[in-house]
């Protein structure tokens, strides 16, 4: 597998998914300000995500994929596909459950997450209404999780990357259709939501069948393979599930801080995950099969160059990004949602918000880096203890530090945090002798950290001479940061290239490839 065309594919099709998240916000922004509208239709949006990655993109993919990809080299096409249908069938009617109780209970789960929506009239009401029609979008997104979990192990990463976009689009047409009304505009995309998650769905079972995969949906029974599967995704889901009960306590906490909080952290948290997604779950997805295979055959040390290679990529792409918003935040987050119903302030708060949240993304990609190695070994117990360590420090420092640095206490902790979990995976590689950065890895990493200070330099004189375009109408503020990404971009890997900070020979091999692969037959 060429790693640098698996993250171009799948980086390259997120990142449209991810511009067109963009728009979504940037419409809805102006449309809808940091009102109570925004937030109960970002807590309707978060709920069913939350359980989306419990369930499904994290605990789920890491030991579906390991499982598939293990069948797939052993027995083939056939195998594979037999254990997808034995793994749907339970699958199926568990997700169909949980979405009818959440449904019932709703109101009591609302007012157990965020009861200070019920001290505002009508908020709470809202919130429940909008729950109701996105929760369902759970069983699609989770259906299309077990469908890209194939697909990914079949090197077909395409179709699962592009996905997302859909969800975005469909929100997108709600917001330029819907009447203009706040709580008729939410309402507008609670639907779009659910509407998005059938049209991903549908994306992805097409190309699964076109990939020669043909799964059903079938009487449940607990098969060996169903048990092997529970048994290794347990302690995964536990996990994910000490994340997602922190993402809980980030709308619990905001709550707490008023009206538009959670939307000015969901606003902050976009541009945060942006790289995260592109670099981090790109590099997640890639590698996992190619480091389960490795230690399959028991070439350990093919699996260390895997994940070598995917740290130097990681740090090459994420070093720029986290110095980029950290010394542009504000102009990024004026040129992009202040306008409209979003105040001056709330744009203020939330670049502030967004250049907090930034330092810890280095550590956010390279947990994704690093998680893969103990997930391909079965080794799930030892990231949910960290996991549920780290969750535990963070939820008693934010309850000692929001009387005193407030709404920005959310950003710092989970910086914070995210290095502290970081920090310990690798000490336990290290340790057990599964994962040591070799020399030139060391090395490579000091130059692209130089080249990142240069680019920072650059963009900062960039951010002081061209001020007023990030304020300014439409078209100034296209050239504001078209000179920011322009400028950072060319000095960056200008930079890089000069002084080692890339694997030159890897790129000069990667673009000999693509010039053979136009060549006519």
């Amino acid at each position: 597998m060429n790693l640098y065309r698996a993250i171009g594919s799948i980086g390259g099709l997120t990142m449209v998914s991810r511009v067109l998240g963009f728009a979504r916000d940037m419409i809805g922004s102006r449309v809808l300000g940091a009102s109570h509208a925004n937030d109960a239709f970002n807590l309707a949006f978060l709920l069913p995500n939350i359980f989306r990655r419990l369930f499904a993109e994290g605990a789920f993919s890491s030991g579906f994929v390991p499982l598939f990809s293990r069948r797939l080299a052993a027995g083939g096409h056939e195998d594979a596909q037999a254990f997808s249908n034995e793994i749907l069938a339970v699958f199926m009617p568990a997700l169909l459950l949980v979405t009818v109780v959440f449904e019932i209970f709703m109101p009591g789960v609302l007012l157990l997450v965020v009861p200070e929506y019920g001290n505002v009239p009508g908020k709470l009401e809202l919130a429940v209404e909008l729950t109701r029609w996105t929760f369902p979008y759970l069983l699609f997104i989770s259906l299309v999780a077990l469908l890209s979990g194939v697909l990914n192990s079949l090197t077909r990463f395409a179709v699962a990357a592009f996905a997302p976009a859909l969800l975005n689009l469909a929100l997108i047409i709600a917001l330029l259709v819907s009447p203009p009304d706040t709580v008729e505009t939410v309402r507008f995309m609670a639907i779009a939501v659910l509407l998005g998650g059938i049209a991903q769905f549908l994306l992805c079972w097409v190309a699964v069948r076109k990939a020669g995969v043909h799964l059903h949906f079938g009487r449940p029974r607990l098969t060996p393979a169903v048990r092997e599967l529970v048994v290794l995704i347990l302690p995964a889901t536990a996990a994910a599930g000490v994340y997602q009960i922190s993402q809980l306590f980030y709308a619990y906490f905001s709550a707490r801080l008023g009206e538009g909080a959670l939307t000015k952290l969901s606003y902050a948290d976009r541009l945060n995950q942006l790289p995260l997604s592109i670099i981090g779950t790109a590099l997640g997805v890639a590698i996992l099969p190619a480091i389960s295979q490795a230690i399959a055959k028991g070439e350990d040390s093919e699996a260390a160059d895997v994940q070598a290679r995917a740290f130097d990529l990681s740090m090459l792409l994420t070093l720029p990004a986290t110095l980029a918003l950290m010394v542009a935040a504000g102009p990024i987050i004026g040129a992009l949602y202040q306008g409209g119903q979003y105040t001056v302030e709330a744009a203020r708060v939330t670049g502030n918000i967004l250049a907090i949240l930034v330092t810890g993304l280095p550590a956010y990609v390279l947990v994704k880096v690093l998680t893969p190695n103990f997930y391909a070994r079965k080794d799930v117990k030892t990231p949910v203890r960290i996991a549920m360590g780290v969750l535990g420090a963070g939820i008693v420092a934010n309850f000692i530090l929001i009387p005193y640095m407030g709404i920005y206490s959310l950003a710092t902790v989970t910086s914070a945090s995210a290095w502290v979990n970081f920090g310990l995976l690798f000490i336990i590689l290290h340790s057990r002798g599964q994962f040591r950065m070799p020399a030139w890895l060391v090395a490579r990493l000091g130059k692209q950290l130089l080249a990142a200070v240069a680019m920072a330099a650059s963009l900062y004189a960039v951010k002081i001479a061209a001020g007023g375009l990030f304020f300014g109408g439409v078209l100034e503020r296209i050239i504001g940061l078209g000179a920011l990404v322009g400028v950072g971009a060319v000095v960056y890997f200008a930079v890089a290239w000069m002084i080692g900070g890339m694997d030159r020979q890897a790129i000069a091999a990667l673009r000999r490839r693509a010039k053979t692969e136009e060549l006519p037959e």
